[in-house]
């Protein structure tokens, strides 16, 4: 498998991906409809090529040989617009780790550790000194993933999927 810079051309297939697997990391007790509302305003086809396009923004692909999105990561560069992360983090110049999502059938794979290497290369080589990301407070399987790759909780925010608010932990690693 190999980690890769998304194009437009990628936009539907990291959609599909990004729709199957953000249900996964809600909380129990997120409303369906709030989940499907958050795919349809944030994770469609059309977001991703927004997203694909913007300069401040890097869409990351995992994929099989034979071509198959297994997971995807995006990174924002520049300074957060929440002021509760802006308060948390310790080092700047930073980039967020704004999604980085594996497929169920790829869990164990090594992909999601694949894309997490890439995304803290290409903050470091981008001249960033930390990268953060927001992680559910309930999410302890994702706490420990990004723990184990150096990242150490700094803080807390808020995260709106739908009409409901999540209490998210904000995750920093030092580069």
């Amino acid at each position: 498998m190999t980690v890769r810079v998304a194009t437009i051309d990628d936009a539907h297939r990291v959609a599909e991906v990004a729709a199957a697997t953000f249900p996964l990391a809600c909380p129990p007790g997120t409303r369906p409809e709030d989940i499907d509302r958050f795919i349809s305003n944030v994770l469609s086809a059309k977001h991703f090529e927004g997203y694909i396009a913007d300069a401040s923004r890097t869409v990351l692909i995992d994929e099989t040989p034979d071509a198959d999105v297994v997971g995807y990561a995006m990174l924002v560069s520049g300074t957060p617009a929440d002021p509760a992360v802006r308060a948390a983090l310790s080092h700047t110049p930073t980039m967020e780790i704004s999604k980085l999502y594996v497929t169920p059938t790829a869990h164990g794979s090594g992909s999601a550790a694949r894309m997490m290497t890439f995304s803290v290369s290409h903050a470091r080589e981008s001249g960033c000194a930390a990268a953060w990301l927001g992680v559910n407070q309930q999410n302890v399987r994702a706490q420990k993933f990004y723990a184990k790759h150096g990242f150490e909780i700094v803080g807390t925010k808020i995260f709106v999927v739908g009409d409901q608010t999540h209490d998210d932990y904000v995750m920093q690693v030092q580069l």
